[in-house]
């Protein structure tokens, strides 16, 4: 049995957290891609200066971590006070931000936060700064040595098990496709697939966010600005990286 998955190719893609950390060994690079909505909450944080942190949803610690390392814990966002900041990305948009902020969830925090040992570097990547992240390993890294693995975190189904998720289907599609337009070499055939799956759908995101079962669901909660939010791509030029106090904007 294979303990790196697609070992023969240096772009990888994979789904969750037990697909992430096979293609995420001694990876350079891991691209984490929570379209619904974490990644795409962290690039809006990230934006506004704070530096996120994060940590996986139900975690009873939570609170704990976030007091020692001087941070903020995102409240509920079902619950939220009117000023609180949540994982919502139009609520972050809004709110005052603290300096530091814990920041979880069950799919592309949790994602991150284990990952954090597998990869040198971990991004974090969303419909908003996919070309902006393509653009940043590019220019940083040299594509004939570079490891780079794409995860889509994905959901989860009601019994705890990965849900695949289209819209990060075609968040990580939308990096890898960026990356194939900087001509970037060694594309395993399921980061080519992912590519040519947001091609499908490049030019009309925000319908397809709307209609697919994860946009429906936020839709149904009342949270369609959210996804309108993450349905704004190329809006966003800074690359979140995971550093040793959490993420921070790429220099």
């Amino acid at each position: 049995m294979l303990t790196t998955h697609q070992p023969g190719h240096t772009v990888r893609f994979d789904w969750g957290p037990v697909g992430g950390r096979a293609i995420s060994d001694g990876a350079d690079v891991a691209v984490v891609v929570d379209v619904l909505s974490f990644t795409t909450a962290l690039g809006v944080a990230v934006e506004r200066g704070s530096v996120v942190v994060p940590y996986p949803t139900g975690r009873a610690d939570a609170a704990e971590v976030a007091a020692q390392t001087g941070a903020v814990l995102a409240a509920d966002r079902a619950s939220a006070g009117p000023d609180e900041p949540t994982l919502s990305p139009a609520r972050l948009l809004r709110v005052p931000l603290p300096g530091r902020l814990v920041l979880p969830s069950p799919n592309g925090s949790a994602v991150a936060h284990a990952l954090a040992g597998s990869a040198t570097t971990v991004v974090g990547a969303s419909l908003r700064n996919a070309a902006a992240v393509a653009a940043w390993i590019a220019r940083e890294h040299d594509a004939d040595d570079t490891v780079v693995a794409v995860v889509a975190a994905g959901e989860r189904w009601s019994d705890g098990s990965l849900r695949p998720a289209l819209e990060d289907l075609w968040g990580a599609g939308a990096v890898l496709a960026a990356l194939e337009d900087f001509e970037w070499p060694g594309l395993s055939p399921e980061a080519a697939a992912a590519a040519d799956a947001y091609r499908l759908v490049q030019g009309r995101e925000a319908a397809h966010l709307r209609a697919c079962a994860s946009g429906q669901e936020l839709v149904a909660a009342g949270w369609s600005d959210d996804v309108g939010v993450a349905a704004e791509v190329g809006a966003s030029s800074v690359v979140p990286v995971l550093s040793d106090r959490g993420f921070v904007a790429a220099p």
